[in-house]
């Protein structure tokens, strides 16, 4: 094992300080990578502050961070896809089982025994759980490490790994493109990136906010129509007309409001997620005969194939880069939407702790 710089939570009040942690040396299977950004997620704050303990208890110390980016130093004896000096990701999956039927059908996300970057128990024994990337360094099997398109900016391409994929991932699934209506609920960090997505695969787009300032930025990001969701003749405008929705809010709102905007058959896609249950009128889905499902990131395949995508078409997130000190400040600003639309951490600053 070495050490390695970090930043940790020792619980779930205290602020994000500078710290030292243990890395396994890489065995012959595994990828060594020095981490030069890492993308800030909504899943960082929640899991640093132990808010989904009632689905996944925070195990301190925490490091958070599963959107990398970073150059590989080193690798195994038995790598083939990786070499050194390779600019690669990593993104919220670090290990998986690869012989259960998800892993078989590369759905390594839905594995039983997933091991997400932070926060799952440690197969390898270097530390009670995984770390993620809020350090300088990360060690990784080569299956989960993924190539970096060279033309995309590697502080908005760290984003891809989640945000990216999160939303890529279910558009795809709904055939997505010329001649479907879709609908983006909310446009924060989630939401921007499925505006895009939708719109390089060809969609009519349309973003519903509760804030009619943000109509000039969602046009901008590809939007072809804005709806005030708080509007209700807007709304009324749309109902029955569209062939999918992502709903990317994480707080509570009123989603039979917008299942009621599908067409027959249409599907609404989960991928906020809201702390407290949602209500759901049984009326919203039968009438319509409507489909509510949810999504979570993606496979490594499918991972690849989003980074691909954004490759060919030029698309990274939005990023507001900072140094690693003012990471408490982020999680402050990200909790009152306070970006436009990811914090993407600039990990050389790590060095000057």
């Amino acid at each position: 094992m070495y050490q390695t710089k970090a930043y940790s939570a020792v619980n779930a009040t205290s602020a994000l300080a500078a710290t030292s942690i243990p890395r396994r040396d890489p065995t012959a299977r595994d990828v060594q990578i020095e981490i030069l950004f890492c993308g800030i997620c909504h899943s960082d704050l929640h899991t640093a502050r132990n808010e989904w303990s009632s689905v996944m208890q925070t195990t301190y110390p925490c490091v958070p961070g599963h959107e990398i980016v970073g150059r590989v130093t080193q690798v195994g004896s038995a790598v083939t896809k990786h070499k050194t000096g390779d600019i690669v990701g990593v993104g919220c999956l670090v290990d998986a089982d690869q012989t259960c039927p998800c892993c078989r059908d590369h759905l390594e996300n839905l594995c039983p025994s997933g091991v997400f970057t932070y926060n799952s128990p440690d197969k390898h024994g270097t530390a009670p759980v995984t770390y993620g990337g809020y350090s300088d360094s990360i060690v990784v099997d080569e299956h989960f490490v993924l190539r970096i398109p060279a033309n995309l900016d590697l502080a908005g391409a760290a984003p891809l790994l989640c945000a990216g994929i999160t939303t890529y991932s279910p558009l795809k699934r709904a055939q997505v493109g010329p001649g479907k209506k879709v609908g983006i609920v909310g446009l924060g960090g989630l939401g921007h990136m499925g505006v895009k997505l939708a719109d390089a695969m060809g969609a009519y787009v349309v973003v519903f906010t509760t804030s009619p300032n943000k109509r000039e930025d969602a046009l901008r990001l590809g939007a072809d129509e804005v709806v005030v969701s708080r509007n209700a003749d807007e709304m009324q405008k749309n109902a029955g007309s569209f062939d999918f929705i992502l709903d990317c809010v994480s707080a509570e709102h009123d989603i039979n409001a917008f299942l009621n905007l599908l067409k027959h058959d249409g599907d609404m896609t989960l991928v906020g997620a809201p702390e407290k249950p949602l209500s759901i009128s049984a009326f919203s889905l039968i009438f319509g005969r409507r489909r509510l499902s949810g999504s979570l990131i993606g496979g490594i395949a499918e991972t690849q194939e989003m980074l691909d995508f954004c490759g060919a078409h030029n698309l990274t997130s939005d990023v507001e880069v900072i140094p690693i000190q003012k990471i408490n400040e982020a999680y402050e600003r990200m909790v009152r939407s306070d970006v436009k639309y990811r914090f993407s951490i600039d990990m050389a600053s790590l060095k000057s702790d």
